[in-house]
């Protein structure tokens, strides 16, 4: 249980006017996402696995899909746009170049009856600045200066940096779900089940039944008075597979509703086909990559033959070898598609950096390239390297993926790969334990903004926890953010990813879409499956 007093003091202050035009609630509100409940039983199918229920200690999207059903957010995006509005906020707005004021609708209220005031959006963000775990999204709050709580309804967020132009978009973030500060703890991650049992949920649904990363049992939430409206089925089941194949097979045979990440690209060809499902395409925004460690890599920092010369030699050299259309054609089907830099294809200031730096400069691979660079430095080959990736987390396909990455680096000759794979919850711990010298992530993304594919994991503090620094980038990521003139910024964009397609941190290669498996009888899939790249619950519905 949280250490704050259960006794605090929560009256209804109205907030005072604000001088900046608001961010008005606009398009859809509370009542137009969704149609009266409409009652029913929803089961859904997914291999994403939970990290945990705590919004502190998480930053994936198997938790985040959790999140997103059960917390509410102070701004959300409706359904079918990736643009923020208010969702249990009345008022969003800057009330100066350095601060941020939102003020709260009235009669808030968690599933288990306190009251949800100003106090717990203060508690919520300054919780994640204090425990800051390495496996949380705390890093998306670097230019969050300090929280203020002046009366029960309004918040106000001081800035590092004026003009922050992404601030919005993080509070509709993985770091953004408001908490109950009476159950949760102020300077710890507090357990799955103490979350249930406290019942601290706001959103459009809560858990009635948790049982970790085998079953959640979610009930609609009467009392959300939230953006996206009110929910279309009463009672939603979440089911969690192992393997992608029963997944497959449930959802043809009829035993679940839908299936929601991740099915094989060949399950999903196959599945096109069957006339008891339907197959939903979304926007893509999901991207596929191998990080370095800069410590652990070859001749990385902390390694007995410790040169950045050569660490930087080896990651060109693969990045000269990955054979990004094989992966796409032979593994993925055309679902995932070649991806040459950092922010993918479709949104603004995204490039091809790494296309004419690596591979014959038109995207194939090319072996003497890489055979050069690592003569140039040095190097003696075959060099032994270690890559790990994550089968669960990421698909069946994923074991097909890195074996053609393995066999890229070993057919050259420069290379002998230790592949190797390991659970998910295992891996997230591992992986920031500088355990993995490489491995393998995918990316699906907080918010709809080339932002969100730099600042996690480029800032001298990042996500990534790879060791990575350069401060000519981190200064460019913090100027992008606060760049109020759309071309400036989008130039400065392309600046970053130029800076780190040089430094290789990662190399991205894949970009793919969201695909969703329904019933004939299921509805709103369509609706969710947006560009937010949320998937919400409360949208689908069974006839």
């Amino acid at each position: 249980m949280s250490s704050a007093s259960t006794n605090r003091r929560r009256g209804l202050v109205a907030a005072a006017g604000l001088s900046i035009a608001a961010l008005a609630l606009a398009g859809c509100s509370a009542g137009d996402s969704a149609d009266d409940t409409s009652g029913g039983t929803l089961t859904i199918g997914t291999t994403e696995q939970i990290t945990a229920l705590d919004p502190a200690g998480s930053y994936d999207n198997g938790s985040f899909a959790v999140m997103n059903q059960v917390y509410p957010f102070l701004l959300n995006t409706p359904y079918g746009s990736p643009d923020v509005e208010p969702d249990i906020a009345e008022t969003a707005e800057f009330t100066s170049d350095t601060e941020y004021t939102v003020t709260l609708k009235e009669g808030l209220t968690f599933a288990n009856g306190n009251e949800l005031t100003s106090s717990d959006v203060k508690f919520t963000f300054d919780r994640q600045l204090a425990i800051a775990d390495p496996n949380g999204p705390s890093s998306l709050l670097y230019n969050l200066d300090s929280v203020a709580a002046p009366d029960d309804l309004t918040v106000v967020f001081t800035l590092k940096s004026p003009n922050d132009q992404i601030f919005p978009q993080i509070l509709s973030s993985p770091v953004g779900p408001i908490i109950d500060e009476d159950v949760f703890s102020a300077d710890a991650l507090t357990s799955d089940d103490d979350i249930v049992a406290g019942e601290a949920f706001a959103g459009q649904y809560t858990i009635t039944s948790y049982d970790f990363n085998n079953l959640v049992a979610y009930k609609a939430n009467p009392d959300y008075q939230g953006l996206l409206g009110e929910a279309k089925t009463d009672t939603v089941n979440v089911k969690y597979y192992t393997d992608a194949s029963n997944l497959k097979l449930d959802v043809q045979e009829g035993n679940i509703d839908v299936a929601n990440r991740t099915l094989s690209a060949t399950d999903i060809e196959d599945l096109r086909g069957n006339d008891n499902v339907k197959v939903v395409d979304g926007p893509g925004g999901e991207i596929r990559y191998l990080v370095f460690n800069f410590n652990t890599m070859p001749f990385g920092a902390t390694t007995a033959e410790a040169d950045p010369a050569k660490a930087l030699a080896v990651r060109q050299a693969i990045a000269h070898l990955i054979d990004r259309d094989a992966i796409s054609e032979d593994v993925y089907k055309g679902t995932f598609t070649p991806l040459y830099s950092y922010v993918p294809e479709g949104l603004t200031g995204a490039n091809e950096a790494l296309k004419g730096l690596y591979g014959d400069g038109n995207g194939a691979p090319d072996e003497a390239k890489a055979a050069e660079v690592l003569e140039a430095a040095g190097v003696t080959t075959p060099l032994d390297i270690s890559i790990q990736y994550v089968a669960e987390r990421y698909g069946p396909s994923s074991g097909d993926e890195y074996a053609i990455i393995k066999d890229n680096l070993e057919t050259s000759g420069l290379f002998t790969v230790n592949l190797q794979s390991t659970e998910w919850v295992q891996y997230s711990k591992d992986r920031v334990a500088d355990l993995y010298p490489a491995y393998q992530l995918g990316w699906f993304p907080d918010y709809s903004d080339a932002d969100n594919y730099l600042t996690p994991f480029f800032l001298t503090e990042n996500f990534l926890a790879n060791h990575y620094e350069n401060p000519a980038v981190n200064d460019l990521i913090l100027q992008q953010a606060v760049t109020v003139d759309p071309a400036e910024r989008e130039a400065l964009i392309g600046e970053i990813q130029d800076a780190v397609a040089a430094d290789l941190s990662t190399i991205p290669y894949m970009q793919g879409a969201q695909i969703a498996v329904v019933g004939a009888d299921v509805e709103g899939a369509e609706d969710t499956l947006d560009a937010s790249f949320k998937f919400r619950y409360a949208a689908l519905s069974k006839g």
